[in-house]
């Protein structure tokens, strides 16, 4: 289940960056544009912008932190059973060795 959150959560901070550069090169294009209505657009755009960036920034920081509490909590695992990593990381070479050597 985490492992699709992770992808999700990707996807997201893809699509909101995508979207923001969007919203941006629009507010580019209409610089030079006059009248109340295109202003107010413009205004509301921006602030939306400015939310946007602000949850971007909470989103990668979430996973960096999710991503660095397990790496900490594998570290842990391996100094504490260092045999036991070794075998596991020793059978999953093997299996991949097994499913590349088959094609």
């Amino acid at each position: 289940m985490e492992s699709t959150d992770i992808v999700n959560r990707t996807k997201l901070v893809s699509d909101l960056k995508v979207v923001i550069a969007d919203a941006e090169e629009l507010l580019k294009l209409t610089a030079g544009q006059a009248g109340e209505k295109i202003t107010a657009a413009r205004e509301k755009i921006q602030q939306g912008l400015a939310q946007a960036k602000t949850k971007l920034v909470e989103i990668e920081s979430k996973a960096v932190e999710k991503t660095k509490a397990a790496a900490r909590a594998t570290d842990v695992y391996v100094h504490e059973n260092p045999w036991k990593s070794i075998g596991i990381a020793a059978g999953a070479g093997f299996l991949i060795g097994l499913l590349v050597g088959r094609r």
